[in-house]
């Protein structure tokens, strides 16, 4: 592109040094002196020629030294793009399988296994709590494939009385914070992947992270990449699109990467509960952002845990779960930098025409093209979050796949976006 640029420049010039040649050749050629020998005539025209040549010289051979200086930086920029892709490539990236009491955790290390391009750079770490046999003895039939941790402290968890109903959310918690702090301190990873034992992984699930890895390392706006999409259902996701990619300010988790100077940031103050939560919240956030794709990397299949099921029959049983490999590590994805991606969603979110809820479900949108959906209120939100399929909560008053108050779907052919006014001023705590 700066090649192409560089040419048009020097066409540029050299036209204008053609019209000065010729002013000088009109010039010459004017009759000054009606009187004036033609030879003297001639031997002047012949002088500017000359002066006129050692000038078209010089610029043309500052035309390529420019050219040729162009050339040699996009050499260079292109050698460091490529010594860049291959030190990302190399990284290693261990996967940090949380485990407890599923036997079933062999369908989620079955699908690592065969999918991780290269177990070196991504090693498989299963820290398992909970001290159930049956567990453990199917993770070590994997022997050398992966490296089992057990969570040592099996202590009681004293909680508070009208928590008793929730003391799974204060184990989970302990075990995220032991098992974060042996992966970054104990065995020195810069960098980790983090799956639970109910979760299925798409096929190019390593691509995915890998392809992102850069921009979670060059972007101080970012804190983690994610696999999921809180509201990629069937229906609300674009199957044609498998590459897109989003920004979002909501943490989403279920499959999530994150580096160590983020989690020496949090890890002196982890929460003693509801970790997912605490982490959404702005203290934490810091108007952080984190990576989704449009269709889930990550899908769970664990409908009884903790939560008791909650959301998995309305929801999370309908999640999409890629089947298309995407080439991420061959793609330019520098859109979703902060400065280029904010400005592109806005321009786009906001020339976009609007239009109601029965319109779009009626289908009676005569344009192509996104359109946008309007709230100025909580309660309006969640109406039409419902209408549409999407989940209407909010943490920390963010919207699930949130990012400046915009949640972006796909819904009957078209991009949508549930957007607040231009002027939106920020997230409200009150509507959580």
């Amino acid at each position: 592109m700066r090649i192409r640029r560089t040419f048009f420049i020097g066409f540029s010039l050299v036209i204008w040094l053609l019209i000065i040649y010729v002013t000088v050749v009109n010039r010459q050629i004017t009759l000054t002196d009606g009187n004036e020998d033609v030879n003297n005539r001639l031997l002047k025209l012949e002088e500017g020629i000359a002066e006129q040549y050692k000038l078209n010289k010089h610029f043309i051979n500052d035309l390529h030294t420019v050219i040729e200086a162009k050339k040699q930086a996009a050499v260079v920029d292109n050698e460091i793009e490529v010594h860049t892709r291959k030190e990302f490539k190399g990284t290693v990236i261990p996967v940090l399988v949380l485990a407890c009491n599923r036997v079933s955790v062999s369908r989620c290390l079955d699908q690592l296994i065969q999918y991780r391009p290269n177990p070196d750079q991504f090693p498989i770490i299963v820290s398992q709590d909970c001290n159930h046999q049956e567990t453990t003895d199917v993770i070590n039939r994997y022997g050398s494939q992966i490296l089992l941790i057990q969570q040592p402290d099996q202590s009681d968890i004293d909680v508070p009385p009208k928590e008793k109903k929730f003391k799974g959310y204060f184990k989970i918690a302990r075990h995220y914070g032991w098992a974060l702090n042996q992966t970054f301190f104990n065995f020195n990873f810069e960098t980790v992947i983090i799956v639970e034992d109910d979760l299925d992984v798409a096929p190019d699930f390593f691509e995915y992270f890998l392809g992102t890895y850069p921009l979670l390392i060059k972007d101080p706006y970012l804190w983690c990449i994610s696999a999921w999409n809180d509201n990629g259902k069937l229906g609300l996701v674009d199957e044609k699109k498998p590459e897109l990619l989003y920004r979002t300010d909501f943490f989403p988790g279920l499959g999530w990467m994150l580096t160590k100077s983020l989690w020496i940031e949090l890890c002196s103050k982890w929460p003693r509960a509801y970790w997912d939560d605490w982490i959404r919240q702005p203290e934490q956030r810091k108007d952080r952002a984190c990576i989704r794709p449009e269709i889930s990397r990550t899908r769970t299949f664990g409908k009884i845990g903790v939560s008791n099921g909650l959301f998995f029959e309305k929801h999370l049983k309908y999640i999409k779960l890629n089947e298309v490999f995407v080439p991420f590590t061959k793609m330019n994805l520098s859109y979703l930098m902060k400065d280029i991606y904010d400005n592109e969603l806005i321009r786009t979110v906001y020339q976009s025409a609007v239009v109601s809820y029965q319109e779009l479900k009626d289908d009676k949108i005569a344009y192509d093209g996104p359109v946008r959906i309007i709230y100025h209120t909580k309660d309006a939100f969640k109406r039409t979050a419902k209408l549409l399929g999407l989940m209407d909560d909010f943490r920390s008053g963010v919207p699930r796949t949130g990012y400046r108050g915009i949640v972006t779907f796909h819904y009957k052919g078209r991009t949508v976006y549930l957007a607040p006014n231009m002027n939106w001023k920020g997230y409200e705590l009150s509507w959580s």
